[in-house]
């Protein structure tokens, strides 16, 4: 059986589908129309019973069915022909015989068809209606508005449409023969009805899987999954010539091209394999998509990760070489791309949370996911404010004069090439990528594998707004097998990671490469709410640090409170409060006791969900003990209107960032001023390179430039100006 394709998801959202049954026999070895025709030209009756069954199910499913058929003029000629010898004497039949008019075959074989399709749908239970239509129609705006009103009226009473093209008074003398005809078969018809009529999905029956790279009966041919323009149109010549043929598939992959490109999803599949309409709507990878979107599926090329390390760092060479305005222009010019696709990143990203949920997986990860409604327009806000900003680089952080004629200055300058590893959260790429320009630095990223249509169009998005003489390989996105294992062992062209995922991603990473590692192992952020603290702060402080957004790695994970509030009515407020918005709290060994709530598990937990711990402690110092054993040097928070008691907990908690009076979900390099509105590299809990919430001089080491107007050398530790 088929196994579901992740680049069809959304055949969920499917409503309204044109279905193209083919009955006219073709020649070439791509064929395609022939899907209810026996080998002798009659119909296969059993077939297209079966077909009509699948339209049936749909219809009762409550989708809106569109059907296009082709097959007047065989039934009509098989009509002529049996009538014809029938009426011949034996001398007539001795005479060569003259083909037969295909207009007139059109016109008798016309009734024919519609009263087979009548009968089928009639045993069915389900009404079917018949529109015969010309290409001239359609030049006639007041026709399309009518034809489209009473299509929409039949599909209200769930009235299957069935549209054939009139070739009785067609003007058309043969299929491609007049370019410039508004369609010129069956198959285009259904794209342009599919347009027409705003079909979500459009589905080409055909006798064979799907298109093929080569003829279907060769062992040597592969089935493509996904129709690629720049990848595939290459590979399968069009037109007289064409090994693929004139008509049958030709015609079929022009419709789709066409219908694709306006917006319409196509899939070409087989018409004789068992439910393949009802398959292809269950979203299993069978036969052929068509999808405007399908070059962002497609993997980068076949480069090696280490090859792509190299490219970064020459793009980023070149980057540096460029002004601060021309540096400024580039991340203007990504802001205003991502505003420009909004929708289509919304589109993907919305894909894959529906996978990510098909697949069960744990609602935390997909919180972090989800590009909420606005994330886009505020992060290309955050860009614009980072691009504003002082220019990073090249800036003077020292300067001194060390001997006669010689000043040494320390300036700042870029790492070099960055390896971002992240899980789930696609807007850390937009974040660390945006950081990378404006700092000068090259760029890998490797993302998991449940945000792959969210990363793909984000990077093309961003990549495609950077100017030529940079190069878009500035930016690199990994999306070859090569496993992150493979990734940390390029430390001699790699300068930093920087993982943003689960704490089981960070602690792999750091324990697994030489590469200096910035970032976070676990999130296990304290509030602790002193006998001096204003009830009604703490009640803010709490509610904003958990409630905000529980899957943050500064969110509060545990909270501490003095003992001489253990039966406090403002505690009580606290705790109703956190529970009145769906947050599970447990207790540590005393609170478990003390609340009745169930008891935590660990006191060193990260729920980075709705959930939290509960702990008594005497006093400010054991607060301090509690979170020098339980915590992660993350960030940690006490609220308190004593300042001593105050002073003692900010000087002696030894965490990343301490708070005093304010949510840890300050934390953040947003509210530090460290880049952005919202714009971070992350949070470091490390105490070498960067600590605490990381900005774009995260991403910057130091040089030293020696300026002399003399030849200076240093010898025996003696100066000498020569």
């Amino acid at each position: 059986m088929a196994t579901a394709d992740r680049t069809r998801t959304f055949m969920k959202d499917v409503k309204r589908l044109i279905i193209k049954f083919g009955t006219d026999p073709s020649l070439s070895w791509q064929v395609g129309t022939a899907v209810v025709t026996r080998n002798d030209g009659r119909l296969a009756l059993g077939r297209l019973g079966g077909l009509c069954e699948q339209v049936k199910e749909l219809n009762t499913l409550g989708y809106e069915v569109i059907l296009v058929t082709s097959g007047a003029v065989g039934v009509g000629k098989q009509r002529l022909k049996y009538r014809k010898l029938v009426n011949s004497s034996f001398a007539d039949l001795q005479k060569p015989q003259m083909e037969l008019d295909g207009k007139a075959c059109a016109a008798v074989g016309q009734s024919g068809l519609m009263a087979l399709y009548d009968m089928l749908f009639t045993q069915l239970d389900v009404s079917s209606s018949q529109l015969l239509v010309t290409d001239n129609d359609f030049e006639n705006p007041n026709f399309r508005e009518r034809l489209r009103d009473t299509v929409e009226s039949l599909l209200d009473l769930k009235v299957i449409p069935v549209f054939n093209e009139n070739d009785a008074v067609s003007t058309r003398k043969a299929p491609y023969e007049d370019s410039s005809g508004i369609f010129w078969d069956n198959d285009s018809l259904a794209g342009l009805l599919a347009m027409e009529l705003k079909a979500d999905l459009l589905v080409l029956l055909s006798d064979v899987d799907g298109l093929y790279n080569g003829p279907p009966s060769d062992p040597r041919s592969k089935l493509i999954h996904t129709y690629i323009k720049e990848k595939h149109h290459n590979e399968i010549t069009f037109g007289d010539k064409s090994r693929v043929g004139r008509g049958g598939m030709t015609a079929k992959v022009k419709a789709a091209i066409v219908a694709s490109t306006s917006g319409t999803p196509v899939v070409i599949t087989s018409g004789f394999a068992s439910q393949s309409i009802i398959n292809v709507l269950r979203g299993e990878r069978i036969g052929t998509l068509f999808h405007k979107d399908a070059s962002l599926w497609e993997p980068s090329k076949d480069v090696t990760s280490r090859e792509m390390a190299v490219a970064a760092r020459e793009s980023s060479r070149r980057l540096q070489d460029l002004s601060s305005d021309e540096r400024k222009k580039i991340l203007l010019d990504v802001a205003d791309a991502l505003e420009e696709n909004i929708d289509l990143i919304r589109t993907e990203n919305e894909a894959d949370v529906a996978a990510a949920q098909d697949a069960g997986y744990e609602k935390s990860l997909i919180a972090r996911l989800t590009l909420k409604p606005g994330k886009i327009t505020s992060l290309a806000k955050s860009i614009r404010t980072l691009a504003n900003m002082d220019d990073p680089i090249n800036q003077i952080l020292k300067r001194m004069e060390v001997a006669e004629n010689l000043v040494l200055e320390k300036t700042s300058c870029p790492l070099g090439v960055l390896l971002i590893v992240f899980e789930s959260r696609p807007d850390a790429l937009v974040q660390i990528a945006s950081l990378a320009i404006r700092s000068g630095n090259g760029l890998l990223l490797k993302g998991g594998k449940e945000a792959m249509r969210s990363n793909a169009v984000l990077h093309k998005v961003i990549t495609g707004a950077i100017p030529e003489n940079v190069g878009e390989k500035l930016i690199g996105l990994v999306t070859s097998r090569d496993e992150i294992a493979d990734l940390l062992k390029l430390d001699d062209v790699i300068d930093l990671v920087i993982p943003r995922g689960s704490n089981k991603l960070v602690s792999q990473i750091k324990a697994s490469t030489k590469i200096p590692v910035l970032g976070h192992a676990d999130g296990v952020c304290h509030v602790y709410i002193d006998k001096s603290a204003d009830m009604g702060m703490a009640k803010r402080i709490v509610m904003d640090a958990k409630i905000d957004y529980p899957a943050a790695c500064n969110a509060m994970e545990t909270l501490l409170v003095h003992k001489d509030l253990m039966k406090s009515p403002g505690l009580d407020d606290i705790l109703l409060s956190l529970k009145t918005e769906g947050v599970s709290v447990y207790g540590g060994p005393i609170a478990h006791e003390v609340l009745g709530v169930p008891k935590a598990s660990s006191l060193h937990h990260e729920y980075s969900a709705p959930a939290c711990t509960v702990e008594f402690v005497d006093d400010v110092q054991a607060a301090i003990d509690h979170i020098h054993r339980y915590g992660s040097s993350h960030t940690d928070c006490i609220v308190t209107t004593d300042d001593k008691v105050a002073e003692t907990f900010l000087r002696k908690v030894d965490s990343a960032a301490v708070v005093h009076n304010a949510s840890t979900r300050f934390s953040d390099g947003a509210r530090f001023g460290l880049g952005a509105e919202v714009l971070k590299v992350g949070i470091s809990t490390g105490r070498i390179h960067a600590r605490g919430p990381v900005g774009v001089e995260g991403l910057l080491t130091t040089r030293w430039y020696g300026l002399s107007r003399s030849i200076i050398v240093l010898q025996f530790s003696y100066s000498y100006v020569l």
